[in-house]
């Protein structure tokens, strides 16, 4: 049975422990990204959103990529726990990539040239509803996921890698797999705190 929509919110988590094992047909994995790319809002209708699904030996590859290039700019002594993250996210069954093709961008900033300066800003949070939409959905299918941000330091080599074109800039990687672990308790701050109703 399909969870509510506020369930769903409440249990999408950040899962570092996940395996190669599915949960669904990768049909269904299909279905489930191409039906959030296509609803998830954008300002101006834009659409600006652009979504790559590595899985099997190119998922691999894209956490070997971020190794190797994390290799040259952490400390040695402190390299194996770096190691093992990058472990951790090749464990998994694999990765969506988010990125936001940047011509949509200026092409709007310069029709709307008063309002040329937010166009970056709408298209960064366009992005961050679709990566929301993408791992609230993943997770309704059984999958466990996280969020990271490796870019731009492996901007360059993904494109290169898998032929993308350059106006296209990297914002998230998500790996993703069958949840081998659980997350830990998460800490709220008091609502009061944070949300103000005024009539």
């Amino acid at each position: 049975m399909k969870k509510d929509f506020f369930q769903a919110v409440e249990d999408r988590r950040s899962y570092y422990g996940i395996s190669k094992d599915t949960v669904v047909p990768t049909s269904r994995i299909k279905e489930v990204i191409d039906h959030a790319v296509q609803y998830s809002p954008t300002a101006f209708n834009s659409q600006s959103a652009r979504v790559v699904v590595l899985t099997e030996a190119s998922h691999d590859q894209l956490w070997d990529i971020t190794k190797e290039t994390l290799r040259k700019i952490v400390d040695e002594k402190d390299f194996k726990q770096t190691e093992e993250k990058m472990q951790s996210f090749k464990n998994g069954f694999g990765t969506v990539l988010f990125f936001e093709d940047q011509s949509i961008v200026e092409k709007l900033q310069e029709q709307y040239k008063a309002y040329a300066e937010n166009f970056p800003i709408w298209s960064n949070q366009s992005s961050g509803i679709l990566q929301f939409i993408v791992w609230t959905a993943l997770e309704i299918e059984g999958f466990g996921a996280s969020l990271q941000h490796y870019n731009p330091l492996i901007d360059e080599e993904v494109k290169n890698a898998w032929n993308l074109p350059g106006n296209w800039k990297l914002i998230a990687q998500m790996p993703f797999g069958k949840p081998t672990a659980e997350p830990g308790d998460k800490d709220f701050a008091p609502l009061e705190e944070r949300i103000k109703y005024f009539s």
